[in-house]
């Protein structure tokens, strides 16, 4: 099934994207992910990364407080996000990290 759009139509997003590899390419890779669904979105993805997602957020000048958190997984996995302009794109930084069990103090082993 085709919703009518090209590759050229993704060009905003793939360019922004070639940006950040120049200009960022030092940085932790993410996962990229590119669709037609939002063709000017650029996803940036850290899978327990959440300090190469941090990196990221500074180098690209986000403020902390820009950052929303939440967590998913039951309260298994904490989830940071944050929306900025880059490039005329719509970039959307994504951080997700492990939260530890508790330590159960007094417990019987």
């Amino acid at each position: 099934m085709s919703d009518g759009l090209t590759l050229d139509d993704l060009s905003v997003a793939l360019r922004a994207l070639r940006l950040l590899a120049t200009d960022f390419g030092h940085l932790s890779a993410p996962a990229v992910r590119v669709t037609t669904i939002w063709p000017d979105r650029l996803e940036l993805d850290f899978h327990d990364d959440l300090a190469g997602f941090e990196a990221w957020r500074e180098a690209l000048g986000i403020a902390p407080d820009a950052v929303t958190h939440g967590t998913q997984s039951g309260g298994r996995t904490r989830v940071l996000r944050t929306v900025a302009e880059y490039a005329g794109a719509k970039l959307e930084l994504v951080g997700y990290g492990h939260i530890p069990d508790p330590v159960l103090t007094g417990a019987a082993a």
